[in-house]
């Protein structure tokens, strides 16, 4: 290597050092040492002379210094700046022209005329054979992004570097075309492998999302599912509620009366002023107990079905009362024509619930009447009592005791059986 050129060499590295800007992360001194490498890479394997090499070298060493004061149309400044330089240093003319030559051949615009200007365009652009040719774009990408030229997408990116190295560039050295573009090919194929997947990727995704979307919005499965999941059950545990109501009304009465009947009762003889308010008392017990049964009463219905019904879904096949008389083996057919509609189905579920509201209107609507007769019984009970000892002059108020004695007794012996 000349002395210029290590001369050169170490004033371009002290210019970028003083004077680039931080932002400029790919055309750097690193990016300048690669296409010197490649340079020499080229000359070692073409028929170049001392001179020759000395002119690329340097033109390898300046071609980018230009960006210390601009990014378009940096070429030219570099080539003021070679020329400065080289005329500083006692370089002849003929040599600085040569040079600047080269630097203009590195416009990617522009084809190189000559061999000189064709290796050092090919140096330019060697890394796109390289094996750090991802690193080296991914440099150039944040470059464009932290100058505010262009921000790029990965997706963008890619589409730009496929086009570059598909359509705008080529190699033009018979070394470069030979050992490099084999190179560069490997690079696109691997870029194009990476679009092909990431849009396979990106379908999928797609495809996905319409999907989901469908289904949460055409059909919400699990929003249905969930609604006649919670209102069914809640309307069987408001039934059973009326259930145990309805129970703890026919326990309470039944006790009432078997009291009655064991201690009032035998007394009315010598107590006749007692019978009008006992029979007061009974008769409301009896149609409180009577409001209860027929309040929790089943009501079972035909239990048959044909399969006309089923064809016209007119059948509600939910209900145990519709099917509890049919053979298995109609039963079973019947069902596997619901389970093939998903609107039968939704339907049925639909007039089970409605007719389950039924009951329980006419439960809690009878309930609500039989706790207010029973209120009202025990009421009008106490006040008849009250008056039947208050107008008997000769009542005995021991036998009301004997008879609270009593049931208290009754009470606690049935509780322990």
């Amino acid at each position: 290597m000349s002395s210029i050129v290590e001369i050169s060499e170490n004033y371009v590295l002290e210019l970028f050092k003083e004077h680039l800007p931080n932002t400029f992360i790919y055309h750097d001194f690193t990016h300048t040492k690669r296409v010197f490498k490649s340079t020499k890479e080229l000359i070692e394997n073409s028929e170049i002379n001392v001179n020759e090499e000395k002119i690329l070298l340097l033109a390898a060493l300046f071609h980018d210094t230009g960006y210390i004061k601009t990014r378009e149309g940096h070429e030219e400044e570099s080539v003021k700046i070679a020329t400065k330089f080289l005329n500083d240093n006692d370089v002849d003319k003929e040599t600085i022209e040569a040079v600047n030559k080269c630097i203009m051949a590195t416009k990617f615009k522009d084809s190189p005329n000559g061999k000189l200007e064709e290796i050092i365009r090919d140096a330019d652009s060697s890394h796109f054979a390289k094996k750090y040719f991802n690193e080296a774009s991914e440099f150039l990408r944040k470059e464009y992004e932290l100058q505010g030229i262009k921000t790029y997408t990965a997706k963008e990116w890619r589409k730009e570097n496929i086009k570059v190295l598909s359509e705008n560039h080529r190699y033009y050295s018979p070394y470069a075309i030979k050992n490099w573009q084999p190179e560069k090919d490997k690079n696109l194929v691997k870029l194009m492998k990476k679009k092909k997947k990431s849009k396979a990727k990106i379908d999928k995704e797609k495809i996905k999302a319409k999907y989901k979307a469908q289904y949460k919005n055409e059909s919400p499965e699990r929003g249905i599912q969930t609604f006649y999941r919670v209102a069914l059950r809640n309307h069987i545990k408001l039934s059973d509620i009326a259930d145990t109501k309805a129970n703890i009304l026919l326990s309470v009465n039944a006790i009432i009366i078997s009291v009655v009947l064991a201690n009032l009762i035998s007394k009315l003889d010598n107590n006749a002023y007692l019978i009008y308010p006992t029979v007061i008392f009974t008769l409301f017990c009896v149609i409180s107990m009577v409001m209860s049964i027929i309040a929790t009463r089943p009501n079972v219905t035909s239990g048959e079905f044909t399969k006309e019904d089923v064809i016209n879904k007119n059948v509600n096949l939910t209900f145990f009362g519709n099917f509890h008389k049919m053979e298995l083996k109609e039963f079973d057919w019947a069902i596997n024509e619901l389970l093939k509609d998903k609107n039968y189905v939704y339907s049925s579920l639909t007039k089970d619930l409605y007719y389950l509201g039924k009951v329980l209107e006419r439960k809690y609507r009878i309930l609500r009447i039989t706790y207010t007769v029973f209120m009202v019984g025990i009421i009008v009970s106490v006040i008849s009592f009250a008056i039947a000892i208050k107008n008997n002059p000769n009542a005995d108020f021991n036998d009301v005791i004997n008879v609270e004695n009593t049931t208290k007794n009754y009470t606690k012996n049935s509780l322990l059986s």
